[in-house]
């Protein structure tokens, strides 16, 4: 079974905590708003993921990752290995889309990540307006993945596009694996 490590950064009060526990069905903290100190480390696994019959599926292990930048010195130690980065904004709060530019440069072209392997969500919180359209993002941002979630108007939806991010970082990482298998060969 394949190992992803999936970092969900971004500012505080965002609804990383929110997101990584709906994907990872945990009840934990449901009730009311309590910043994440640090890291949490959610597991997530999904059978049959795996495209290919090298394996049964995949264990993604959802980091969730305290959005106060006094954390910052444990930031190298959280990207330690890490195969891709979700990067959850508040699109109705200015102050997020001019943090996300930090937290894209940290957290993706610092480890020379792809940008494939970065997810940017705006995350709608419930009673929000929500405007999906006039989002206008920096230039290295504008060229990732954005999706807009709301889990309670489009749950589903939202899953179905974690699942085909999830499924990208799985086809990346049996390259990688194919890549190394095939340099100890030759």
């Amino acid at each position: 079974m394949l190992k992803a490590k999936i970092l969900f950064v971004g500012p505080s009060e965002s609804g990383k905590s929110v997101l990584a526990n709906f994907l990872s069905e945990s009840t934990e903290g449901i009730s009311s708003y309590v910043p994440t100190q640090g890291v949490r480390i959610l597991e997530y696994e999904k059978p049959n993921m795996n495209g290919n019959s090298k394996g049964a599926g995949c264990r993604f292990e959802l980091w969730d990752c305290g959005g106060d930048q006094k954390f910052e010195t444990c930031w190298p130690a959280l990207m330690k290995d890490s195969h891709g980065v979700v990067i959850v904004f508040n699109p109705e709060m200015p102050s997020h889309l001019k943090e996300i530019e930090m937290w894209y440069s940290c957290f993706v072209q610092q480890q020379q990540l792809l940008d494939g392997q970065c997810l940017l969500i705006a995350h709608h919180k419930p009673g929000s307006a929500g405007d999906t359209e006039n989002l206008s993002l920096a230039s290295p941002l504008n060229k990732l993945k954005l999706i807009h979630s709301s889990l309670e108007e489009d749950p589903e939806d939202v899953r179905m596009e974690f699942v085909k991010y999830f499924k990208s970082i799985i086809s990346l990482l049996n390259e990688s694996r194919d890549r190394e298998e095939m340099s100890i060969i030759t």
